[in-house]
């Protein structure tokens, strides 16, 4: 089975400074899909705490540990998260091969 998901260099740096200023015993980041926006889903991050993350699969990578919710996963498969930065934005970027199309924001898409 092919990886779950590939946090780039960029993508971790930035995770990293997240979770270090995150609440008390914050362990890592847990990227879920929440059913919503103009096109179907959308990547949704939160704070990963030790005791609520027991069970989940994991990647951890540039020392940065990411947990999939396992409602995830089907939409996740072979994708990457970026970190981008451009003069009006920054934020967390999904390249996913699975998408089958995008909103015109780029917040939401569909599979």
């Amino acid at each position: 089975m092919s990886k779950i998901l590939n946090v780039t260099e960029q993508a971790s740096k930035q995770l990293k400074k997240i979770i270090d200023s995150g609440p008390l015993n914050t362990i890592g980041v847990i990227v879920s899909i929440d059913k919503t926006g103009c096109n179907g889903y959308s990547y949704k991050l939160d704070f990963a705490k030790a005791k609520e993350v027991e069970n989940l699969e994991y990647i951890e990578q540039n020392e940065v540990k990411v947990f999939i919710d396992p409602k995830a996963t089907m939409f996740l498969l072979g994708s990457e998260m970026d970190y981008s930065t451009d003069k009006l934005s920054s934020r967390f970027v999904f390249k996913n091969p699975n998408e089958k199309s995008t909103c015109g924001c780029g917040e939401s898409f569909s599979i």
